[in-house]
C-alpha cells in the first residue's frame, strides 16, 4: 500500500483517486481550487487543505494538473514564501506527474526533482474521463528505469497498459504525438462522412464498409462522430464529452509548439488545430471533440 498525495482533483483526478483507493492505497487529495477539494470531499474522499499537509506523510505524489506553468508551480513553488512539492515532500518520495504538458516543462521539472534528490517520471494518460472512471487508462512513462519500476505498481491501479517510452519528457512527447493523431483523424473521418452524405451514402453503410477496409481508424471504429453506428459515441448524446474540444485544442497547440521547437513540418495538424479553434471560438469548447463533424456540416446549434 502506498501513501499517496494526489494533486489535481478535476474530472480526471477524482476517478483516478477513486481507483487508487479501491486498490487499497491511502489517498489524500489536494487542489488549489477550493471547489474541487469540496467536490472530492463530498464524494467521500480525504482532502488536505494545503499542499504541505497533503505531503506530510506521503511516500508517493501523483499530479494531474492543466498546464506546464501549473506543474512547475506545484513542484518548484510559486515564489519565496510558497514552496512546492520539492520543498515539502519527504526524502525518498516517488514523484509521478500524469499531466499533459509541453516537453520542455516536463524535462525542466524532472531535472529540478533529480537535483533535489527525488526520482520522478512523467506519465501522461490516454483514455480520457471514461477510462479514468473504468480504471483502463494507458500510461506513457518517461524517466529512468528505476522510476518506471517504482511507479508501475501504483499506476496499475488506474490502468493495465503501462509503457516505458524512454527518458524524462518522452512520456509527454508521445502523448502529444498520440493526441495529434487522434485530432487529425477525427477531422479526416468527419470530412469523409460529410462527403459520403453529399454522395448519397448513409452513415451505417460507410461505417460497415470502412471499418473492415483500408480507411478504418480509431476515430471511426470506436468514436464515430455521427449518431447511430457506435452507441457509446458522444455523437449519440449531443456531443457531451468524452474528451472536450477545448482539451483537444490544448493538445493540438502543444503539438504545434513541439513541431516549431523541433523543426518538424505538420501542416495537416495545423489545419486540424484551426478547426478545434473554431469550435472553441463559437462557444462549443465543452462539446466533445468529435463535434468537429457537426461544425463541418453546419449542424451545431448556437452556443
Amino acid at each position: 500500500m502506498a501513501r499517496i498525495a494526489f494533486i489535481g482533483l478535476g474530472n480526471m483526478g477524482r476517478p483516478m483517486c477513486d481507483n487508487l483507493t479501491k486498490a487499497g492505497h491511502d489517498v489524500l487529495g489536494y487542489d488549489v481550487v477550493p471547489a474541487a477539494r469540496d467536490a472530492y470531499a463530498a464524494a467521500g474522499g480525504r482532502v488536505a487543505s494545503t499542499l504541505a499537509e497533503a505531503l506530510a506523510d506521503a511516500d508517493t505524489v501523483i499530479s494531474m494538473i492543466p498546464t506546464g506553468k501549473h506543474v512547475r508551480a506545484a513542484y518548484e513553488g510559486q515564489g519565496e514564501d510558497e514552496g512546492g512539492v520539492l520543498t515539502h515532500a519527504r526524502p525518498g518520495t516517488m514523484l509521478i506527474d500524469c499531466s499533459t504538458i509541453d516537453v520542455e516543462s516536463a524535462r525542466a521539472v524532472s531535472k529540478a526533482a533529480a537535483e533535489a534528490g527525488f526520482v520522478m517520471v512523467d506519465a501522461p494518460v490516454s483514455g480520457a474521463v471514461p477510462a479514468a472512471q473504468a480504471g483502463t487508462l494507458t500510461f506513457m512513462v518517461g524517466g529512468t528505469a528505476e522510476g518506471f519500476e517504482r511507479a508501475r505498481p501504483v499506476l496499475a491501479a488506474m490502468g493495465p497498459k503501462i509503457f516505458h517510452v524512454g527518458a524524462s519528457g518522452n512520456g509527454v512527447a508521445l502523448k502529444i504525438c498520440n493526441n495529434m493523431m487522434a485530432g487529425m483523424s477525427m477531422v479526416a473521418i468527419s470530412e469523409v462522412l460529410a462527403l459520403a452524405e453529399k454522395l448519397g451514402l448513409d452513415h451505417q453503410t460507410v461505417y460497415d464498409v470502412m471499418t473492415v477496409s483500408s480507411g478504418n481508424c480509431w476515430a471511426l471504429q470506436s468514436y464515430c462522430p455521427v449518431p447511430g453506428p457506435v452507441p457509446a459515441s458522444p455523437a449519440n448524446r449531443d456531443y457531451q464529452p468524452g474528451f472536450a474540444a477545448a482539451m483537444m485544442l490544448k493538445d493540438m497547440r502543444l503539438s504545434q509548439a513541439a513541431a516549431a521547437t523541433s523543426g518538424a513540418a505538420t501542416p495537416l495538424a495545423g489545419s486540424a488545430a484551426a478547426l478545434y479553434q473554431m469550435l472553441v471560438e463559437h462557444g462549443h469548447g465543452n462539446k466533445d471533440f468529435s463535434a468537429v463533424f457537426a461544425l463541418i456540416t453546419g449542424r451545431l446549434k448556437s452556443a
